[in-house]
């Protein structure tokens, strides 16, 4: 189903492939320092536009980690520790207002339900901006995902996004002579996650 064949690669190509994924790695980390080091270096009076910038920083750095090699259950946990310390901030300067506590609980709800789904790899590979699954090897991709992996990447489509997906999966598995039960099945859940 993929639009151009999948290449078995020479040693050395994925030799290459680690090499870059330690220098994505170390480029993360020496990232994630200066980030941390940012929050602890905030005045008392800080202003709140800086705090919520740096909360989006840590959001970002969660999801980056989420595609990086190697364990990274260390980096989010004290990324999820850091954005925890600024959201307790940022609740303590909101006093007692319902309004803002009702959006503060929101958007905590968002957050967690984000991280959940970031913790696929294929989530994480499709939310990243640098990923390497093509538009038009998507359906491919979805169709042949474990799961629930496949079951957590519905989720980040609207229902328009999905009839689309739909459609070009039925065109996907339409050229095969023989029908793919599998494929029908998921196609079918394509079309009524909601």
């Amino acid at each position: 189903m993929f639009p151009r064949p999948i290449l078995d690669y020479e040693d050395d190509a994925l030799l290459d492939a680690q090499r870059q994924d330690h220098e994505e790695l170390l480029e993360f980390i020496t990232g994630l320092r200066k980030l941390i080091e940012s929050v602890i270096n905030l005045k008392p009076n800080e202003e709140s536009q800086r705090i919520l910038d740096l909360k989006g920083e840590f959001d970002k750095a969660y999801e980056k980690a989420c595609t990086l090699a190697d364990d990274q259950a260390g980096n989010k946990s004290a990324i999820s520790e850091m954005i925890n310390i600024i959201m307790q901030v940022i609740r303590r300067s909101a006093g007692d207002d319902p309004m803002a506590l009702k959006e503060f609980a929101d958007e905590e709800l968002a957050r967690s339900n984000h991280f959940r789904l970031c913790e696929h790899a294929l989530v994480a590979d499709l939310l990243d901006p640098a990923s390497l699954i093509l538009e038009d090897e998507l359906v491919a991709v979805l169709l042949g995902a474990p799961e629930d992996e496949f079951s957590s990447a519905l989720e980040l489509f609207d229902e328009e996004q999905r009839a689309e997906l739909v459609q070009q999966a039925q065109s996907s598995i339409s050229r095969f002579d023989t029908p793919d039960t599998d494929g029908s099945q998921r196609i079918a859940q394509m079309g009524t996650v909601g």
